[in-house]
């Protein structure tokens, strides 16, 4: 339960700022603050003052990102893990996108990191001088969001109070470790995402385990059972059993871990999409 309160404490100060939240997980979240309540002039000042009444208020810490668009807001997020501030400005989203690897990109899994390097083609600004057509004809309707985003273009909006299609926990380390080492913390973000996932009247039925190595590139592996987990034990036991289905060497090492539920259904059994797009 304490989970649960700390999250509404942190949107309870989110709301003070501006109303467009859109959660991404128990502790992650999109918000528009284009025009904010308090009137701070830029999203850098907003996101200052937001992780110091967090800090102040709930003795937490928090890591932000502040850009141009949902897209660079969840890369810079992500840039100064476990707690910092980075701001991605508009003049600088060519620059800071050329030397990324394309599995920074959202949705650029390993198949699609695979593909991408038979045409040379291993950061962002090497997938840059692509043709739109050529990414199209490879990659479908997919094609066009990888030349939009690799030029740091991307339109979707915050959406306040989107169905929930996925409830997630993640946690990054200060030191990078080794998998058979991630036990604990996995027990631990299974209980505060099975805490969350309780509040919603839908029932989830795939289990997703996500990592992310070193060097940034993200592993998700997820199992849906016969019939979805009843208890948070069962829950984590099969978030652990599919450390097994990772096979990396055992020297990598991962900088962050999460574990989540998706495919919520309701009584008619419709599906949403799992938490983590491969």
């Amino acid at each position: 339960m304490r989970y649960r309160a700390v999250s509404r404490a942190v949107r309870e100060i989110f709301l003070r700022h501006t109303d467009l939240i859109e959660p991404l997980s128990l502790d992650e979240a999109y918000l528009d603050v284009t025009e904010n309540k308090t009137g701070l002039a830029t999203a850098t000042k907003v996101a200052s003052v937001i992780r110091q009444q967090i800090r102040e208020e709930l003795n937490l810490t928090a890591s932000a990102g502040a850009a141009p668009n949902k897209f660079l807001a969840k890369i810079a997020s992500d840039w100064r893990k476990p707690n910092g501030l980075f701001v991605i400005q508009p003049a600088e989203v060519e620059d800071f996108l050329t030397p990324l690897p394309v599995g920074r990109i959202p949705g650029v899994g390993k198949v699609t990191e695979e593909r991408l390097a038979k045409l040379g083609v291993r950061t962002v600004g090497e997938l840059r001088i692509h043709p739109f057509d050529a990414l199209q004809s490879l990659f479908g309707r997919y094609g066009q969001r990888l030349y939009e985003l690799a030029r740091g273009i991307d339109e979707t909006p915050v959406v306040p109070n989107r169905p929930t299609k996925s409830v997630s926990a993640e946690d990054t380390f200060e030191q990078d470790v080794r998998l058979s080492e991630t036990e604990p913390m996995i027990r631990r973000l299974a209980e505060k995402a099975w805490l969350a996932s309780r509040k919603e009247s839908r029932i989830a039925h795939t289990v997703i385990l996500k990592l992310k190595t070193a060097d940034f590139r993200v592993l998700t592996r997820s199992h849906t059972p016969p019939s979805p987990p009843h208890t948070c034990e069962e829950f984590t036991r099969i978030a652990l059993s599919l450390l097994d289905r990772v096979g990396v060497d055992s020297r990598q090492r991962f900088r962050l871990v999460g574990v989540g539920l998706g495919n919520f259904r309701d009584q008619a059994g419709d599906a949403e999409p799992t938490l983590f797009p491969q």
